[in-house]
């Protein structure tokens, strides 16, 4: 098949002119390269046998010295050492910086991954605890997910187990000997806000313990000594610089405390929960005061590994027993 197009002599000129236009530029850039390239070559021939200090004469026009003076030589020596030297030496320093900066990182994971036990001073007046407030349960639209109540304490089963009444009911003695309170997940902290700000690490999480659970585990060893009780409070990191492993870090905390202190009596591993959910869990308004609900966690048998774990739930019944009778519902 032939296409045949019709050309008036108006595209013929037309495109004459633009030809024309084309290749004078080629030959014109031609000529400039050509140019350039000998230019290049005649600076390299006057350069040959130059010191690198005449270039930086050329090139750095305040570099040069008198031309005039018999010690020019030494004396652009000496300027170049000392520039070479200051920027070596910044060079050097920001290296001893890096090389510092890594060494403070690993000194900060060696020690946040220390055993640190402390009773904590805190320069505030010991508050007890207020009783025969009002106590309100928020309105809430979390379904309730208990299986069991035992006189008003609810449970929610998870396990196997059938919870009869018999292993429901608290008969159990607290001793005032050791208790031990640590945090497997330490850096979980609360809602910042305009009063109590703080430096985040994650989703509400800090290294902050003055704004963590931590800050919660120093009020509860407070109160509880001044009960009488003897308390040991591990803040230790569990979950930084790596949340990964916070348990089987924890354990090792644990593990190590009870080998130190063979009568404790009660562990208690204190997190915080949901954070401005309300879907999760209701608040309770005690006074004019807002708490969120608590909940213990007690685990069962199944790895045939915690035969004490009925004892850990009558505990847990009896504190809420107690509770409920002071503030309904606040667990």
């Amino acid at each position: 098949m032939i296409n045949m197009a019709v050309l008036n002599l108006k595209d013929i000129i037309k495109y004459l002119i633009k030809f024309t236009v084309v290749i004078a530029l080629v030959i014109g850039l031609t000529k400039y390269f050509s140019t350039a390239k000998a230019s290049v070559a005649q600076k390299a021939e006057e350069l040959e046998g130059v010191s690198f200090i005449s270039c930086l004469d050329t090139t750095i026009p305040g570099i040069a010295n008198d031309k005039r003076n018999t010690n020019v030589e030494k004396e652009k020596s000496s300027i170049l050492e000392t520039m070479l030297h200051l920027n070596l030496g910044m060079i050097n320093s920001l290296k001893d910086n890096d090389h510092t900066d890594k060494n403070q990182v690993e000194e900060n994971k060696q020690k946040n991954n220390t055993e640190e036990t402390t009773n904590q001073v805190i320069d505030e007046p010991l508050q007890k605890a207020e009783t025969g407030l009002e106590t309100e349960v928020q309105k809430t639209n979390v379904p309730e997910k208990y299986t069991s109540e035992y006189k008003g304490v609810k449970v929610k089963n998870e396990t196997e187990y059938k919870l009869t009444e018999e292993i429901l009911t608290p008969n159990v003695t607290v001793k005032k000997e050791n208790i031990l309170i640590f945090h497997t997940h330490t850096c979980e902290s609360y809602t910042s806000s305009e009063k109590y700000k703080y430096k985040q690490t994650g989703n509400y999480r800090t290294t902050d313990r003055n704004y963590t659970v931590v800050r919660v585990g120093r009020e509860l060893d407070r109160q509880l000594q001044n009960y009488g009780y003897k308390v040991t409070h591990s803040e230790t990191y569990h979950d930084y610089p790596s949340y990964s492993g916070s348990y089987e870090n924890s354990y090792k905390t644990v593990t190590k405390l009870l080998e130190k202190n063979k009568n404790t009596d009660i562990v208690i591993d204190l997190h915080r929960d949901a954070i401005s959910d309300y879907s999760y869990a209701p608040t309770v308004k005690i006074g004019n005061e807002y708490a969120a609900q608590l909940m213990f966690v007690i685990g069962g048998n199944i790895s045939k590994e915690h035969p004490n774990w009925q004892q850990n739930l009558k505990f847990a019944v009896k504190i809420q027993q107690k509770a409920n009778e002071m503030y309904p519902r606040i667990i």
